[in-house]
């Protein structure tokens, strides 16, 4: 089917002689290739809602919990069943929540679509639906018309396309008739095709419809879009490994026990299988969905309130601490995509201008001293203000301009130097042409003089101007062209021609016959001051930027030496690509830092190549075509601003003032939640283990079990929303930004963490058990106990708490550095206190009052905890040689 497409559509651009375009096709034919192909239309898919939910609990921790549930439910233990059920609905909710809410970029993509197309049937022009037009259909087009389908372009009359969202090009493109060569030709240079979504700018054309639905360039992308898997961020990995590790070793265990138990016949059945669930539940961190969600969900929150990054996705949040390299766009990231006049070469001097974007604000220089616009100057200056049909405008404290950049530079040029507007009358004009590629004003002085002002190409104004002035000097001025054109600049003309009083056109033919030459203008569109710096801290973190764009390799390249983007820089274009194999593909991306002239094809494809070299990849864009990449990537960030809606729903992040420079910020908070996960990690595992422990050496040793099931629920569940939460708000570790990225398929914890959660779970577990023997030698009762082994382990977790909340020693300048973990500590023992004394919770959790010197023991038995941990860290510190991590000079 696809290749009989394609061959219909090789025959019906042969299918017009050019006196035959306004006729069309028959209505016949127009509905027989509509049943034939379909409507030209996106189609979408959506994951039902009841499905999106049952996913959450596809999770190795949740399917204990269930099973534990159960098992619980069925022995008649119903407060236990219940209390476990509602941690496994919590984490599903969590879960369904995020994913429902994940806005759908393909809806997006069908939104940009025209909604009606003006078309010829019959010999007649008329407006039909968008989904009706099909292969072969002539279209005409106009200003202001969004282009219905992807064309080839078979008449224009200065017809002008903006494309941008596609090619990354900030100017609108010059549309012609012509045939192109029949190399490999960029997207962004098929200069006699329009494409579907983008938005016709100047004059007019027809084109017949080479492609529908999703065989235009944005349907290719949404397919791309809603083909691309996302990767699990490498936390979520890790964390997903460590809980099928976990769940292994203790259902082997818990079998194990319970087989030991049969065989001894301590106990009877029902009291040795809740003794095996209640181990499970003790053992099993059924917290730590739920603390990972709240880390990241308030780190997730602080963003946007104080870094002016909205993240769309949990995960997103600890995925920027791991992130190697940042794929990034060039127009409106790195650079202001407002094209600004640099550089002003009039006679023998080279004028640069200060100040960059479309705000008027800067000064001319010469040799770096501020100087006067002279003369020359100032007609330099009013030739560009009046040889223009754009505008430029302040609204909500921004200058944007409505019309074309390069246009635009030049009125921000003029109101830069000169505040009022040239006193002229505007009599005719003579709009950017594609053949011609210069435009013209005809203007009348104050005094009655008039004058036809004129930039362009400087190709098509040094003739002119040769023919005025035979000094001209050409190869001078085509040095100057060179020159600046080297620096990534565009080069504009600039001149002006004195005519009669009684001339009322301005015509081609008259520009002919010679013009004035008053200089050349460079204009680039400038890189964001900002971005230098934050580049220079990325690369001090370890994080490579790589530049992909539809831009100019030269221009592209030239921006990436200016932003500093590696000592040294090397260019690809996408045509340059596309012939390498898939290995070399690999390599590529790995040494180059610049990648010119690409397709939304090429973007995913650099990206799945940096992904394929185990390297964790963010993706920054703002363009329909940076959709796919934004998808595949490790972390998508859209622009906010300027970003298309495609982009932003594409992407897990979105950067509110489109500054890429908030970037190292995201970074450095991504690090800091990493960091705090991974602490809540190492936090809440070893206390898990030892309430498995007790059960298990209870079970061991053959004696009455001296917890209760609701006990060690009440452990877990009151530590995981309190205690646990204050490495939320624990701040970021000293010199976190100049530490090399977390490597992607390493292990969350290194052996020396295995080892401490080993001692420590088994030290808080040993020491619980042989309080409650002491206890009960005494002659105290078997409740009293019980309810002292509960409070030494939740004081055991409050001491162990202050050793794993930083690298530094507990008792240092880091001890108040987190304030609210103390209000979190409070809170915690207020609620022991209330699970030992209120006469309802003594009811519900088999508790009692304690005396002081029950309480003593069990703070002894915490510090002792810290005590031996502190040591550890003292110890581990001395050995451990100092690691000295290099980074490439700036």
């Amino acid at each position: 089917m696809k290749e009989d497409y394609h061959q219909k559509l090789q025959q019906l651009q042969e299918s017009y002689p050019q006196k035959d375009f306004e006729q069309g096709l028959s209505q016949q034919e127009a509905q027989a290739r509509l049943a034939q192909f379909g409507p030209n239309k996106l189609e979408t898919k959506k994951t039902p809602k009841w499905k999106l939910f049952l996913r959450q609990f596809h999770n190795m921790i949740i399917y204990i919990l269930i099973v534990a549930m159960l098992l619980t439910l069925l022995m008649g233990h119903s407060s236990d069943a219940i209390i476990i059920g509602l941690v496994v609905i919590i984490n599903a909710f969590i879960g369904y929540y995020q994913e429902a809410n994940a806005s759908d970029a393909l809806e997006k993509i069908k939104q940009m679509l025209a909604t009606e197309a003006t078309v010829y049937r019959d010999g007649t022009r008329m407006d039909i639906p968008t989904e009706d037009l099909v292969a072969g259909d002539v279209v005409f087009l106009e200003a202001g018309d969004s282009v219905p389908a992807d064309l080839r372009i078979v008449d224009a009359d200065n017809l002008r396309i903006q494309e941008a969202s596609l090619t990354g090009e900030a100017d609108s493109i010059e549309k012609t008739a012509a045939d192109l060569p029949q190399e490999e030709v960029p997207l962004a240079e098929q200069i006699n095709k329009a494409f579907a979504s983008t938005s016709i700018t100047n004059g007019s054309g027809l084109g017949v419809v080479i492609a529908t639905a999703t065989d235009t360039e944005i349907g290719k992308i949404s397919t791309e879009v809603s083909q691309v898997k996302q990767r699990k961020s490498p936390l979520m990995q890790q964390i997903d490994g460590l809980g099928k590790g976990v769940s292994y070793v203790v259902i082997g265990a818990a079998v194990m026990l319970f087989l030991f138990g049969l065989f001894f016949d301590t106990y009877s059945l029902s009291v040795l299988s809740l003794a095996v669930v209640t181990m499970i539940v003790g053992s099993i961190p059924e917290g730590l969905p739920a603390t990972t969600s709240v880390i990241l969900a308030m780190g997730v929150s602080d963003m946007a309130k104080n870094k002016h990054t909205i993240v769309k996705t949990l995960p997103a949040v600890e995925t920027l601490g791991s992130v190697d390299v940042i794929a990034t766009d060039k127009t409106g990231t790195l650079t202001k995509n407002e094209m600004t006049v640099t550089d002003v070469l009039i006679d023998e001097h080279h004028y640069t201008v200060s100040g960059f974007g479309y705000k008027p604000e800067g000064k001319l220089l010469e040799n770096g001293q501020i100087v006067a616009p002279d003369e020359k100057v100032q007609r330099f200056l009013e030739a560009g203000y009046e040889a223009n049909d754009t505008l430029l405008f302040e609204e909500d404290n921004r200058w944007q301009i409505n019309g074309e950049p390069t246009d635009g530079s030049f009125l921000t040029l003029y109101q830069k130097l000169k505040k009022n507007p040239p006193a002229v009358t505007e009599i005719d004009m003579l709009p950017f042409d594609s053949e011609y590629r210069y435009m013209a004003k005809l203007v009348q002085q104050p005094n009655g003089q008039r004058l036809v002002y004129i930039k362009g190409s400087p190709d098509k104004l040094f003739p002119m101007a040769q023919t005025q002035e035979a000094a001209f000097d050409h190869d001078f001025w085509s040095e100057q062209v060179l020159a600046l054109s080297e620096e990534g600049k565009r080069v504009v003309a600039v001149g002006y021609k004195s005519v009669s009083s009684t001339t009322e056109e301005v015509t081609h033919e008259l520009l002919a016959k010679g013009i004035h030459f008053l200089g050349l203008a460079g204009i680039i569109d400038p890189p964001r001051e900002e971005v230098i710096g934050s580049l220079k801290d990325m690369r001090q973190a370890g994080v490579e930027v790589k530049m992909i764009t539809g831009d100019h390799p030269v221009t592209a390249k030239t921006i990436g030496e200016q932003l500093g983007l590696a000592p040294e820089i090397k260019a690809i274009t996408g045509p340059e690509w596309d012939r390498l194999s898939q290995v070399e593909k690999e390599a590529a991306a790995i040494s180059h830092q610049v990648f010119a002239r690409t397709t939304p094809k090429n973007k995913l494809e650099i990206i799945e190549a940096l992904q394929a070299n185990h390297k964790v990849t963010a993706m920054t864009g703002d363009g329909v075509n940076d959709a796919p990449a934004l998808k595949r990537a490790d972390i998508g960030v859209a622009m906010g601003i300027k970003g298309t809606d495609v982009a932003k729903d594409s992407a897990d992040m979105i950067l509110a003032n489109d500054n890429f420079a908030t970037m190292s910020v995201a970074i450095r908070e991504g690090r800091r939640i990493y960091d705090n996960i991974k602490k809540s990690i190492l936090f809440l595992l070893p206390t898990s283990f030892a309430e498995g422990l007790i059960i298990a050496f209870t079970i061991l040793m053959q004696i009455d079990m001296p917890l209760q099931a609701t006990q060690l629920l009440w452990i877990n569940m009151v530590s995981a929303i309190t205690i646990q939460f204050a490495f939320i708000f624990e701040p970021a570790e000293e010199g976190i930004m100049d530490r090399p990225p977390q490597k992607t398929g390493s292990r969350l914890m290194s052996r020396h963490d295995i080892f401490q959660m080993a001692y420590v779970s088994i030290l808080m577990a040993l020491t619980a058990l042989m309080a409650y023997d002491w206890i009960l030698d005494r002659g105290i009762d078997h409740t009293t106990a019980s309810t002292m082994m509960v409070n030494i382990i939740v004081i055991s977790k409050i001491f162990y708490l202050f050793n794993i909340r930083t690298s530094q020693y507990a008792l240092s300048k880091e001890f108040f550095t987190n304030k609210k973990a103390f209000v979190i500590i409070a809170i915690m023992i207020g609620l022991q206190l209330i699970l030992t004394y209120v006469p309802f919770m003594q009811q519900a959790f088999h508790t009692a009052p304690m005396s002081l010197v029950e309480w003593g023991v069990s703070i002894l038995a915490g510090m002792l905890i810290l005590i031996i941990t502190e040591f550890d860290k003292w110890r581990n510190r001395r050995n451990s040689k100092p690691i000295l991590v290099t980074h490439k000079s700036s």
